[in-house]
């Protein structure tokens, strides 16, 4: 039997599961089982589970047939646990390092029924936040073992069930359960830690608490749920009568921690709807009389004060009296902001001044009526038709006729729009007019922040690759990709998204957790992979005869990706001397990444080396070539639907990963033949590496794992989608 048995419950959380899974597994300390209660998540979850149960016999998955509920989900791991002790891990969070081996020491030590522990709120940004339990339990006041009884204040920390670590018997002898409810973790922790006789604090944060953009399950805007906690605490209560939890000072500890997160509720306007509020009040009010300990006085000052009006069913002096106090805290927090708002708008004054006029010709706009039958495009921050969105716009021509697609495109990217495909200027009068007028949105990117997204329009956001570098909030964690990004910025561009294009289950994990904001996945595929999906022999012809290739000729496309640790455009290889090196027979189309596509022409004069970075369409090269030459590049994911060879290059792997960050170990698990070194490229060739069964194998393992969407379907569905609200 182990020491430690950890339960995780799992729904719908695929972005943070691998983080929550690794920070457990990899603790030195041994003695442990994890039991995951995959609760019928719907993404990715219940594979990622599989994937690490079959590579860690401590870990055991149970796959439920319907979607129980946080509270329900837990039970049945408790039920599955043999270990002395439970811990109850929520598998959005992760432990610290060390923190199993910690506790072990501690429950060895003072062999404790509850063990609490410290913990720290995590963000999205480096910043972190130490929890208050040093303060509520001072570790130079606090004996090594007691019990409620002998400290009621132990009912001050967190009522969250992770924080506490149980001796299995112990709680089995209680009979506390789970509830299948909002708040369930009220109803189980209070009771449990009431009744306990050993209780021990570990003052060490061993668990971090990650604050999720849109918060938790109780963070969030319910007409009704927030009242779930009644029931909760009724049922705390009821717990305490039938376990006899008699003593005075529990009882009033309990009391007013109750009240008090009661008002916490009620104050905090992203929970109750004002419509609510005052109703949600006199539930407080009623459960104030009905559970006030007898014989405890109301306290003196503020305090007692609004607990006289909560006595007394006064909704309205309270309701006044936290408007007031709300009042004051607004002027002095804005009497401290009062200077520098004043610099910034005396800086902003002569910014804006040339703007102006623009800009009040398009907020006049945005009163006008939308235009449901118009759509604007944009790729690549408005360089053109291309990547995603052009293959959208050009099926929405074929099924959805009634919607009119303009583009969006920089000054300089006129002449590359192909004719007949209407656009506009960015910074004219019609482009912040078709802004404002616009039913739907797509880019492959985020629109300039600038742009203002109505209430009634949807933006489908396409990206332009799958991710093996690291996006959006992990740049965090590798700040060098992000050099010049103001993230906070970025992620508010990103919550005008409606829909976020995916093309696996691994891309959707992946964008779950860089872009942590509101919005739909549409597991499709890419639409412009569609052409590759089933290519015709009369497509790939058209395809090199347009970059004028001989019959005969092997084709090789080269597409290194671009590097944020390196000053400009720096060449990966010779790809001269590649030429040189591979024969006669070959011909390189070189492709520089989309940064350094305004680098003059000529950079080769190798009879053999095309250079293709300025070519419109890199669809018609994937067609064309007969293998791909990358590093880095989400070309990879795109080529893969070829099914044609992959040859990675990656000479500074080591590097790349550590400064730009990745989000899997590509030189592990790569799609074809991988090298490190110059030589080593060429011998793939020579030896036929590029091309034997292992580099077919591990190209199919890449397919299926990063690749599942074959059929060519993913711009239809993506149309009928957007326009149609199809599934």
């Amino acid at each position: 039997m182990p020491l430690l048995s950890i339960v995780v419950p799992v729904y719908g959380v695929a972005g943070y599961l691998r983080e929550c899974l690794d920070s457990i597994l990899s603790q030195s300390f041994a003695d442990m089982e994890v039991i995951a209660v995959d609760d019928c998540s719907p993404d990715g979850c219940p594979q990622i589970l599989d994937d690490y149960a079959d590579r860690d016999t401590r870990l055991r998955v149970i796959h439920l047939e319907r979607n129980v509920g946080l509270g329900p989900a837990r039970n049945v791991g408790l039920d599955e646990a043999i270990g002395d002790y439970v811990w109850f891990v929520d598998s959005d969070d992760y432990l610290t390092a060390g923190a199993v081996k910690a506790i072990a020491r501690a429950v060895k030590r003072t062999s404790p029924d509850v063990l609490l522990l410290d913990h720290a709120k995590v963000w999205f940004s480096p910043r972190g936040q130490r929890s208050p339990l040093r303060r509520k339990l001072r570790e130079d006041a606090t004996p090594e073992v007691f019990s409620a009884v002998e400290l009621p204040a132990v009912l001050r920390p967190l009522h969250t069930a992770w924080s506490r670590v149980i001796r299995r018997d112990f709680l089995a002898a209680t009979g506390v359960r789970f509830q299948a409810a909002w708040y369930e973790d009220v109803s189980f922790t209070y009771p449990v830690t009431a009744v306990a006789e050993r209780i021990s604090v570990l003052h060490r944060s061993c668990y971090h608490y990650r604050q999720r953009r849109n918060g938790s399950i109780t963070g969030q805007h319910s007409d009704d749920r927030h009242f779930d906690m009644f029931a909760q605490y009724a049922i705390v209560w009821a717990e305490f009568d039938r376990l006899g939890v008699t003593d005075q000072g529990v009882r009033a500890e309990m009391f007013d921690r109750m009240q008090w997160h009661y008002r916490w509720v009620l104050g905090n306007t992203n929970r109750v709807p004002a419509r609510r509020r005052e109703e949600f009040f006199h539930r407080v009010s009623e459960d104030y009389r009905r559970f006030h300990p007898p014989g405890v006085p109301m306290p003196d000052g503020l305090e007692g004060f609004k607990q006289q009006l909560l006595a007394k069913d006064a909704w309205r002096p309270f309701a006044a009296a936290r408007a007031s106090k709300h009042g004051i805290h607004v002027a002095k927090k804005t009497t401290r902001k009062t200077y520098r708002r004043a610099r910034k708008v005396a800086g902003r004054a002569y910014r804006l001044s040339r703007k102006t006029g623009l800009g009040l010709y398009y907020r006049a706009q945005r009163r006008a009526p939308l235009d449901d039958n118009l759509a604007v495009y944009a790729s690549y921050w408005y360089r053109g038709v291309r990547c995603n969105p052009a293959a959208i716009y050009h099926k929405a021509q074929e099924l959805a006729p009634h919607v009119h697609g303009v583009w969006a495109v920089k000054p300089d990217r006129t002449e590359e729009v192909p004719p007949g495909v209407d656009y506009v200027v960015e910074g004219t009068l019609r482009y912040y007019r078709t802004l404002a007028r616009a039913r739907y949105f797509v880019n492959n990117v985020n629109f300039p922040s600038h742009f203002v997204k109505r209430a009634g329009t949807t933006f489908l956001q396409t990206h332009h690759g799958t991710p093996l570098k690291v996006m959006g909030m992990d740049h965090y964690k590798y700040p060098i990709g992000a050099l010049g990004t103001n993230l906070p910025a970025m992620l508010k561009r990103c919550d005008n998204w409606d829909v976020s294009l995916s093309t696996s289950p691994f891309n959707t994990e992946v964008w779950q957790r860089s872009y942590p904001c509101e919005h739909e996945t549409l597991e499709i595929g890419y639409p412009r992979n569609d052409p590759l999906a089933h290519p015709s022999p009369e497509a790939v012809a058209a395809a090199r005869a347009e970059l004028g290739l001989r019959d005969g000729e092997t084709a090789i496309l080269f597409a290194p990706t671009h590097r944020e640790y390196q000053s400009g455009y720096q060449p990966l290889l010779d790809v001269e001397d590649l030429a040189d090196a591979l024969g006669p027979d070959v011909r390189i189309l070189a492709r520089a990444h989309y940064f350094y596509d305004n680098l003059p022409a000529g950079k080769f004069t190798h009879g053999r080396v095309l250079d293709v970075s300025s070519f419109p369409e890199v669809e018609t090269l994937y067609l064309a070539s007969d293998m791909l030459i990358t590093d880095y590049s989400s070309m990879m994911f795109d080529y893969a639907y070829l099914d044609r060879p992959i040859i990675i290059f990656a000479p500074d792997w080591d590097t790349y990963r550590r400064t730009r960050g990745v989000t899997f170990d590509l030189m592990a698990r790569p799609p074809g033949a991988a090298a490190q070194t110059y030589p080593d490229l060429v011998a793939s060739f020579t030896s036929g590496e590029a091309t034997g069964d292992a580099a077919t194998k591990a190209r199919a393992d890449f397919r299926d794992r990063y690749c599942p969407h074959l059929d060519g379907l993913s711009s239809e569905r993506a149309v009928r989608h957007l326009f149609y609200q199809s599934p």
